[in-house]
């Protein structure tokens, strides 16, 4: 029986809070990233920016104090802090585009050991893509870090050696955030930031399949 407990979504929304430094510009992608905004240490100033045309959004609203002409790209109500601004559609990309982005932060199917960011498609005949933003997001950023579980439904690690879908981004991954710990891309090996209490680095390289260091 394994003697560690995972990171809830919420444990890896609050982690990935902690590194992001004062003076940011960050955008959070769709779906667990989002949650990184009601994490954000109070007496920190980050910018988060939303593709459809925010910049400076404040945490989730209180619930049935939602506004939902006010939303972000995953269309979840949010709110605006003091001095944020609504722009054009063009503008919002434009940022991003113009390597304006601090960090983005992104979900993922897979991230490869050199870096490599695969999260619009599976691949598969029936899946829907999405790209959205993602590719935009991925090269735009001066750095793109993952929030995502780190085992597939099957067991397999998400950190590969060599991305078998789509890709968005290559060499674009500086970091990634699991339920299991942090790692880092480094080409050869996966860089560890940080494990759970209580997993050795012999389990982490396991479930990985891949040399750690």
């Amino acid at each position: 029986m394994a003697n560690y407990k995972l990171r809830s979504r919420e444990e890896m929304a609050r982690r990935i809070a902690q590194d992001i430094p004062e003076g940011s510009l960050v955008n959070l992608g769709i779906g667990m990233p989002t949650t990184v905004a009601n994490h954000l240490p109070k007496d920190r100033e980050v910018l988060l920016h939303s593709e459809n045309g925010l910049v400076g959004m404040g945490p989730a609203p209180e619930k049935g104090k939602e506004d939902y002409d006010l939303i972000n790209a995953g269309k979840q109500p949010v709110t605006l802090l003091p001095g944020a601004a609504i722009v054009h559609h063009a503008d919002s990309f434009a940022i991003m585009r113009g390597g304006h982005l601090d960090i983005s932060v992104l979900g993922a199917f897979q991230v490869s050991i050199d870096g490599d960011l695969a999260n619009w498609h599976t691949g598969e005949e029936d899946a829907i893509p999405a790209v959205g933003g993602a590719m935009d997001l991925a090269v735009g950023a001066r750095s793109t870090w993952v929030c995502m579980n780190l085992l597939t439904k099957a067991g397999e690690s998400k950190i590969v050696r060599k991305c078998t879908y789509p890709l968005t981004g290559v060499n674009c991954v500086k970091r990634v955030y699991t339920d299991y710990g942090t790692f880092a891309p480094a080409g050869d090996h996966v860089q560890v930031i940080d494990l759970v209490e209580g997993l050795s680095m012999a389990e982490a390289e396991k479930l990985l399949g891949l040399p750690l260091r």
